[in-house]
Order: C-alpha cells, then structure tokens, then sequence
C-alpha cells in the first residue's frame, strides 16, 4: 500500500522505513535546511520525507500541515515558496495529492522555480537543466521508495552547464519588476487564514447563527426541528426560494421527519439517459426538455457531455457525467482521468461509482483515496461530486460506511443506485444516508422513483436531488397534466 494514503499511521512507524541514500557518499544530502510542507493528501509521505532527511543530518523547516484533516493546499504551498525566495531555506519541497496544484502555487511567488517529478530522471532534469530550487510531488502517485530516491536525486544534482544557466537566467528576467512579499505579510496572511477557518467552523457546527445575517432568509423555523436553521422547505418554503434564487448553486437538505414538502420538485432532479444505444437525437431530446422543465441537471455518459454542455449553454440546467460507471470496478487514477475528460468538456457535476468490492472486503482506506482522487479532480474544475454506493449491494452497515468514507473524503452528495442492480432508492436507505452524513453532504435518490408521490416520500426522508428517467412524468404529474412521452431512460 502506497504510505502517502495511509492515513492513521503514526511517525515511529514512519521513521521505520527510512534507508539509506540512493546517491554517492560525495554528493551527501547536507547544505542549508529544506522548507517542506504538505496538505492532507501528502501528509503522510510528508513525515516519511522529512523522517528521512532528518535521519541523514538535514534540518528541515516543517510548515504543516499536521494531521490528515482536510486542508487547503495553497497555504502550505505558499509558505514552503516565500522561505526558499526569501533566503530562509535552499530548497524546498511541497506534497498534495496530485502534484499539480502545489507546483502551480510555488511558481506565483518570485523567485521560486518549482518544478514536478515523477522518476529519478525528471528530478535529475528538474534541477540540471532548471535549476529548481522547489521540488513538487504528487502523493497520489509515489511510493515511498521513489519518492524518497526523487527527493535525494533533488538536493543532490546541482546545475553546472552553461547553456542551462542562461536559460535559468532568462526564467528569473520574469520576475523583474514583480514585488516579493515580505515574511511579515505571509504571517499576517497566515492569522487571516486561520480567522476564517475558525468562524467557517463555528458557523458549520451552529448554523443556526446565520439567522443573524441579512441573508434573505426570514426569521423564525420549524416548530417541530432542533436547530433549525431558516432553510427549511416545509417550514420556511418562501425563504428557500429566495436563497436558491439568490444563490443558484445552494442545495437545501431535507431533514428526517419532514412533511407537507412543496410540490416544486424539478429543480430537484437529475434528467437521466444512460442506455448505451442512446442516439444523438435522444440525447438532443433530453436536454431540451431539462430546459423546458428546469431540471437541476441532465445526466449522460462521459461521451456525450460536450454535446449536452454546447445544447445548454445559457441555461441554468447542468450537465453531469457518470465515473467509474456503472460498476466501479475500476483503478482510481483511471477514474481521475475520465473525471478530468469530462470537466473539460464541459460537466459541471459528477456521478461516481464507489469501489464496492473493496467496500464489502473491509477496505475502507481503499474506498476513501478512490473517492478522495476523484473529489479533488472535480473541486479544482468547481464541479459537484455525488458518491452512488450501490445501496442494493450493501449491507446497511456499509451503507453508513460508505457515507463515512465519502463525508470524510469531502465529496458533495452521497448517491442510492446506478440503475443496473437489483433495486432502487428506498425512503428507509435515503433517511439511513441522511443520518450518515449528518446533513453535511447532500442526498441523491435514484432509480425507483417513478411518481410525485415517491419523490415527495423522498424528499421527506432527506433526499436533496432526485434521480429519475421519468422526470418529466413526475413534473407533469405535480402540474395535474397528462403524461407525455419522453426520450429519458436509464435510472
């Protein structure tokens, strides 16, 4: 198992596996201490890193972060960058899931030449043909025994050739004229940082205090909730409508025990055609008739997301890609990549698979980084990722695990069924999941709901989003109109 994804493990066990260097006696790690951070995706191989350095005599300057809890990268990123530009440290070394975003930090402070790494060669480029003074690594991807030989063939190869210092020289004409920010602002930045983290805490566990802003929400809540936080569609309709209209990215959780929901259910639901023989026309289909109903969403397979994105341009109506669908059964890098394919085609939400084998066989760590990779491809394309764990599949116990493990990998919603088992959403599986994520992720209940009547039963047990092939029934149902035919089909 790859250390970097091993989030529990603890720093003797660590410093267990420190070796001895992959360069010569001659070329010795020593010099001036090495600034390192990391944020919770490359924690562990952070400790690994610096256990390693510290054994063979290097000082290192560890800016966090501290622990596997959720943090944001550029932070880490960003102080590992202003102590090697600022003369503090001669080489610094930064750790996130992927790599990619912590390198593209480092590179905005002045005077910093980060550089990403994946083998002994593009370390040994990194540093001879561009003198990087930041290394990057991507957790995700390393093992520990490569990732410890890239960081010594990064503080060991020095940059010599003349050639490959003028063209150093020319990288660095690129700061010329642009201000390096003093320690002091980075402190300063620092506690502002920290100020916001604390009030998004507090406010998260007690929300509640927001009746206090102006927010567009009126006073007043449920008699029959505790806590009740203003944004309840039985008890408050009228301010859930203002706050999705003024915010039309918000999702208003149902709580257990509601009643008397609202009949405005298409903004609910996910319109939905997964059939492989979809045809263009169908798909044309589908798309116009989210516009004309105002669904949340139209849900496809990855290879029509560029058509349905161009048919909806300038329209509220979202297009959403499946991942890893319909089985799951596929490698977490691999799902990464169809999950980034589609945010540049243009989805703008995702529907993942859970690894549910792993799941059933007690691998909770394995389900966690499949759904953490996936997550933090979609938060960098600001796109929502919705968890389907396969309800018909599980256990209830592993349906709370699997909520747990996306709840902790900070996925968005948790999802019921693909359509291709053996049952769909149930009121008693969407309450159980609601439960499971305590109101903190949303809850999509898909396959089964053929009627307004289900979709209200779900909506009442704390689903959040609907997803039907049969929206437009349900939608015509609520209006007391005749049920039309509609090209959607698939869960």
């Amino acid at each position: 198992m790859i250390l970097g994804h091993q989030a529990d493990c603890h720093a003797g066990a660590i410093a267990s596996i420190v070796r001895p260097l992959t360069v010569a006696p001659q070329n010795a790690l020593g010099g001036g201490p090495v600034a390192l951070g990391a944020d919770h995706g490359g924690y562990s191989l952070k400790e690994t890193i610096k256990a390693h350095l510290e054994h063979h005599g290097v000082a290192v300057v560890d800016v966090g972060t501290n622990s596997t809890e959720a943090v944001d990268y550029p932070v880490f990123a960003r102080k590992v960058a202003e102590l090697v530009a600022g003369g503090s440290a001669r080489r610094g070394i930064v750790v996130d899931g992927a790599g990619i975003g912590s390198c593209m930090v480092a590179n905005k402070v002045p005077g910093v030449r980060a550089g990403m790494a994946f083998d002994k060669a593009t370390a040994e480029s990194a540093r001879e043909h561009n003198d990087a003074n930041v290394l990057s690594l991507g957790a995700g991807y390393l093992k520990p025994d490569l990732a410890l030989t890239i960081v010594d063939t990064f503080l060991t190869v020095e940059c010599t050739v003349p050639r490959h210092k003028r063209r150093v020289a020319m990288i660095d004409a690129l700061d010329e004229g642009r201000p390096r920010r003093s320690l002091k602002m980075v402190a300063l930045s620092d506690q502002k940082q920290q100020l916001i983290q604390q009030i998004t805490r507090v406010l998260s566990d007690s929300p509640q205090l927001l009746s206090t802003l102006d927010t567009g929400v009126v006073a007043g809540g449920c008699k029959t909730c505790q806590n009740c936080d203003n944004q309840c569609p039985t008890s408050a309709p009228e301010a859930v409508r203002s706050l999705v209209r003024s915010r039309p990215e918000s999702r208003v959780a149902g709580r257990l025990g509601a009643s008397n929901v609202p009949e405005d259910l298409a903004r609910y639901i996910d319109h939905t055609l997964l059939r492989a023989n979809a045809t263009y026309a169908e798909i044309d289909q589908l798309c116009d008739e989210a516009r004309q109903y105002g669904f949340a969403s139209v849900c496809v397979n990855p290879v029509h997301v560029r058509r349905c994105q161009l048919t909806l341009r300038g329209t509220d109506v979202k297009t959403c890609a499946v991942i890893g669908f319909p089985l799951g059964a596929t490698p977490k890098e691999v799902k990464a990549l169809e999950a980034r394919r589609a945010l540049r085609d243009g989805a703008q939400e995702l529907d993942m698979v859970i690894n549910i084998g792993a799941l059933k066989s007690g691998d909770l760590q394995g389900v966690y980084e499949d759904i953490r990779l996936v997550r933090e491809v979609a938060h960098e394309g600001n796109a929502l990722l919705k968890v389907i764990i396969e309800t018909a599949l599980l256990t209830d116990d592993e349906k709370v695990l699997a909520c747990q493990q996306a709840t902790r990998a900070r996925a968005d919603f948790v999802k019921t069924y693909t359509g291709l088992s053996t049952k769909g959403a149930t009121s008693e599986d969407v309450a159980l999941m609601a439960q499971a994520v305590g109101h903190k992720l949303g809850v999509k209940a898909a396959g089964g709901v053929r009627t307004a009547g289900d979709a209200q039963k779900m909506i009442a047990a704390g689903a959040t989003r609907i997803g039907a092939s049969v929206g437009i029934k349900i939608v015509r149902e609520m209006r007391g109109e005749k049920e039309a035919g509609s090209a959607s089909a698939g869960h």
